[in-house]
C-alpha cells in the first residue's frame, strides 16, 4: 500500500478546504429531520454550490461532466468534508452515486444529456426501485413485470425501502421482461418518472421514527421503451455495472462519523467518572483500534483502486467488518450514557456541564441496527466473502419441498 500524498493532492486538499471554510459557515440552518421539501431543498442547494465551484460529481468521469478525480483525491474530498462537517449527498445518493454512474456506463447520448447535467446541478433528484417485499438480498427473484406494448412499457408490481420516493422526480427500476423463472437473465432496467399516473407512495417508518423509506405501487404504469437503459433482458449486468464505480471510498463519511462519535463517548466517560471502569477503557480501546484497522483498510483499497480502476474484495470486506463495529459502537455509547439512554432527547448533565447527547448517541445506536442490513446483509456480505475471497463452496441452494 502506498497513499504518500502528492504535492498536487495536498494543494487540491488545501484548495477544497479553504472552500469549504468559506462556504460551510454561511449555509442556512438545517431543516428538520422529518421536514421532506425542506432537506431536498437543502440538500440540492448544497449540490448546486458544489456544481459552481467545480467540486460536483468529484467521483465521475470528466465524459459524463464529473471532475475525474482520482480515488485518492475523491478520499480526501470526502474527509475534507467531513471535517468540516458539510453536507454530503443527502436526499440525491442514489442520483450521484448509483442512477448517474450507471447512465454514464450504460446510456444513450439522448439519455446522458438529458439526465446527467440535472443532476450534478442539483436540479433532480432519483430513488431507487430495487428490493420487493419478496426480493431483498436476492434481487434476482423480483416479480414487478414490465409487458411491451408498442413503445412503451406498461409496468405493474411493488417495491419496498425505496430512500426518498416522496421527494424524489426519477426511480432507477428494476423489471422483469423475461419469462417467469428467468432470473436474473430476465430483468431489465428502466428510468420511472416519479410523476407517472397509476404510481403510488407510501411512506414507511424506520425504528428510529423517519420516513425516509418508501414502498411503491405500481399499477398498469406506462414507461417508454426510450427510457431502458441497456438491452433488453440485461438490466443485472448494467446494475452490476454500478459496482464498478465504487473505488474504495464507500462508507468513508461514516467510518470518519464513527471516530467522532467514540470520541464524544470517551470524553462523556471522563467527564462523568465512567471512565474509571477497567472494562469500559478496554472495550473502548478495542473499538479505537477497530476504527483504525478499518481506515487502514479503506486506504489500502484506495491504493489498489488507484492502480487498476476498482477496490476488489476489499470493499466487501470493509463493508461486513463495519457494520459490525458500527454495532458495537452504538452498544458503547449507550453503555456511557446509563439510564440516560433510555431517552430520545438530550438532557441535563448531572454534573451541571453540557447535556447528555442522548438524542446523537440513541440514533446512532438505532443506526448502527440498521447497517447490517443496509447495502447488503452482514449474512450476504458473509457469503461473497467466503465463496468469493476465501474460495469456500458455495452454500445449497434451499427450495422449498
Amino acid at each position: 500500500m502506498d497513499l504518500r500524498f502528492t504535492e498536487a493532492e495536498e494543494a487540491f486538499r488545501s484548495e477544497l478546504r479553504r472552500w469549504l471554510d468559506e462556504t460551510v459557515p454561511i449555509l442556512p440552518a438545517k431543516p428538520d429531520p422529518a421536514d421532506w421539501t425542506g432537506r431536498r431543498v437543502y440538500d440540492t442547494n448544497w449540490q448546486r454550490l458544489l456544481h459552481l465551484a467545480g467540486y460536483a460529481g468529484v467521483d465521475w468521469p470528466r465524459d459524463g461532466g464529473g471532475r475525474g478525480s482520482s480515488p485518492v483525491e475523491e478520499l480526501i474530498f470526502k474527509q475534507e468534508l467531513e471535517r468540516a462537517h458539510a453536507p454530503y449527498v443527502g436526499v440525491n445518493f442514489v442520483g450521484l452515486l448509483h442512477a448517474g454512474p450507471t447512465i454514464i456506463a450504460e446510456g444513450t447520448s439522448e439519455q446522458r444529456g438529458r439526465y446527467l447535467p440535472a443532476i450534478l446541478k442539483g436540479e433532480e433528484v432519483w430513488c431507487q426501485g430495487f428490493s420487493e417485499p419478496d426480493a431483498g438480498s436476492d434481487l434476482a427473484s423480483l416479480r414487478t413485470r414490465a409487458v411491451r406494448d408498442g413503445d412503451e412499457y406498461i409496468v405493474t408490481g411493488s417495491k419496498i425501502w425505496t430512500s426518498h420516493a416522496e421527494v424524489a422526480d426519477f426511480c432507477e427500476l428494476l423489471v422483469r421482461t423475461g419469462a417467469e423463472g428467468s432470473a436474473h437473465r430476465g430483468i431489465s432496467w428502466l428510468i420511472l418518472p416519479m410523476d407517472s399516473p397509476g404510481l403510488e407512495v407510501r411512506p414507511l417508518a424506520t425504528i428510529a421514527g423517519s420516513t425516509e423509506f418508501a414502498e411503491l405501487f405500481l399499477d398498469g404504469v406506462r414507461v417508454p421503451i426510450a427510457n431502458r437503459v441497456g438491452d433488453e433482458n440485461d438490466g443485472w449486468r448494467v446494475t452490476m455495472v454500478t459496482l464498478s464505480f465504487e473505488r474504495g471510498t464507500a462508507f468513508v463519511g461514516d467510518l470518519l462519523e464513527a471516530f467522532e462519535i467514540l470520541d464524544m463517548a470517551v470524553g462523556l466517560a471522563r467527564r462523568t467518572g465512567r471512565f474509571d471502569d477497567p472494562a469500559m477503557r478496554r472495550t473502548a480501546g478495542h473499538l479505537r483500534a477497530e476504527l483504525d484497522a478499518l481506515w487502514a483498510l479503506t486506504r489500502r483499497n484506495v491504493s489498489h483502486a488507484s492502480r487498476v480502476g476498482i477496490p476488489g474484495s476489499g470493499g466487501t470486506t470493509f463493508k461486513l467488518a463495519y457494520s459490525e463495529a458500527r454495532n458495537r459502537l452504538g452498544e458503547f455509547t449507550l453503555s456511557v450514557l446509563g439510564r440516560a439512554g433510555l431517552a430520545a432527547s438530550d438532557l441535563p448533565s448531572p454534573d451541571g456541564g453540557d447535556p447528555l447527547p442522548a438524542a446523537t448517541f440513541v440514533e446512532d445506536w438505532l443506526r448502527g441496527i440498521s447497517l447490517t442490513i443496509a447495502a447488503g446483509t452482514s449474512q450476504i456480505q458473509r457469503n461473497i466473502v467466503g465463496e468469493r475471497t476465501l474460495g469456500l463452496p458455495k452454500e445449497p441452494r434451499w427450495t422449498s419441498s
